[in-house]
């Protein structure tokens, strides 16, 4: 068997077996296998698709090519939530604190953000003094007692995934479902959690464009789930609009404590509800998901899912009553309203181009490693359906470098596409694929 005769038969066509996937992403990782031959596998993956089963294998392979946590040591089942990315996308503190509070230990790892989707633990870490970065004793202990904790992934998780993560990146390779599906389901399966609840963004600012592709990537990945002994469930939810009305790291945790102090916005409330539901069902603590969601909606009400938030923050070395002021800590110097020059009604947002507006302010990487600014961002004032009048605010631009801040002012009119008529209302949620 060499890497060789592995190409050669994914490029022709061939199933791939269970032991040449394993010599494949082994050999990857130990360096026997080349970048440019990985390169050339990636291609030929991409033209030639994976079978469920091949797929369900290459994610196990992945998943297994590094560290695999341990989490038999923390009490109850373990549920975790990904997301495949999207703007304004704040809900990880938000079900986070309402799964702890319904008795569900979410132990979560999370990552940083590349490009204009923003990253969890950014997020996070506009909290001044929070702690992303705990040891695997210090993690498991802080669950067992309060039931949450979020750090950022250890160094060694996944490491093939890296790899083939960095080669895909650069060889036009990024948007293959089998690849896509088993680079998520990978860094779950060695996260340790038993349920997986995955939330997975359609339209302009996602990866999935259409509701039809993120349909089979939700399938790919419960399908991978099941064969890996996990409890998977898969909401695909809009990203024709951002989430919320707030775009940036501390921006964001003011909406998502706003959220659980029950004046968030519609949109990331209604989501959050939903993807916590199936936490909670999943975790065992409700038989039913629509039991889940009234015990849910109960912890939102009573504000406990708040006091957990406040919880975990304390124990991770922040202060809980920085929550209520964290966008006032350390604001951005410069705030400008965006004013709308004509009346009519908003028929469609860019939601990418919003995302990358968001990202060259200072809120997003656009190469892994450069610092974030957490305070700079933009606050929304009308979204898809609204009807404005000339001189409305549309939005406020947060920056703290005036000439980012006249990039993003002129970049702005291009998110817009205007009408005379209202567009037809969409739900946040458009379906659920479930195990």
């Amino acid at each position: 068997m060499n890497a060789e005769d592995i190409i050669r038969a994914k490029r022709d066509g061939r199933e791939l077996t269970r032991d040449e996937i394993n010599y494949f992403i082994h050999g990857l990782v130990n360096g026997r296998v080349a970048d440019y031959q990985a390169a050339a596998w990636a291609m030929a993956v991409y033209f030639q698709g994976m079978t469920p089963r091949e797929t369900s294998d290459l994610a196990l392979a992945m998943a297994y090519s590094g560290e695999v946590m341990d989490l038999s040591a923390i009490e109850g089942i373990k549920v975790d939530k990904h997301s495949t990315g999207g703007v304004g996308d704040k809900t990880t503190p938000v079900v986070v604190s309402l799964c702890a509070a319904a008795g569900v230990p979410v132990a979560k790892m999370s990552g940083r953000g590349l490009g204009f989707t923003g990253g969890t633990i950014d997020k996070f870490e506009s909290i001044p003094g929070f702690r992303t970065e705990l040891s695997q004793q210090e993690f498991i202990d802080q669950v067992n007692r309060i039931k949450a904790a979020v750090v950022s992934q250890t160094g060694n998780l996944v490491p093939a995934d890296k790899i083939l993560y960095a080669i895909r990146d650069v060889t036009a390779t990024v948007d293959s479902i089998p690849l896509i599906a088993s680079s998520v389901m990978s860094k779950k399966i060695a996260s340790g959690a038993d349920g997986i609840v995955l939330d997975i963004k359609v339209g302009q600012g996602a990866f999935m464009k259409d509701l039809d592709s993120a349909a089979q990537l939700a399938e790919s990945m419960v399908a991978i789930g099941r064969q890996a002994g996990r409890r998977v469930a898969a909401i695909l939810s809009d990203m024709n609009r951002p989430l919320g009305w707030a775009i940036g790291n501390a921006l964001e945790i003011q909406e998502a404590v706003d959220t659980l102090r029950g004046r968030g916005p519609e949109d990331l409330a209604e989501l959050c509800s939903i993807l916590a539901s199936y936490m909670v069902y999943l975790g065992g603590a409700a038989p039913s998901v629509e039991e889940a969601r009234a015990k849910v909606e109960g912890i939102l009400a009573d504000g406990k899912g708040y006091q957990k938030l406040c919880e975990m923050v304390a124990y991770q070395g922040g202060q809980a009553e920085d929550l209520e002021r964290i966008a006032e800590i350390d604001p951005a110097r410069l705030q400008v309203e965006i004013r709308a020059d004509r009346a009519g009604y908003i028929q469609r947002l860019r939601t990418d181009e919003i995302g990358r507006i968001v990202m060259r302010l200072g809120a997003g990487r656009e190469r892994a490693g450069e610092p974030i600014d957490h305070a700079v961002g933009v606050k929304l004032r009308r979204k898809t359906g609204d009807l404005v009048e000339v001189n409305d605010t549309l939005a406020v631009v947060y920056a703290n470098d005036r000439q980012r801040l006249e990039e993003a002012r002129k970049a702005w009119p291009q998110v817009y596409t205007w009408g005379e008529e209202p567009p037809r209302p969409t739900p946040i949620v458009l379906g659920t694929i479930a195990d």
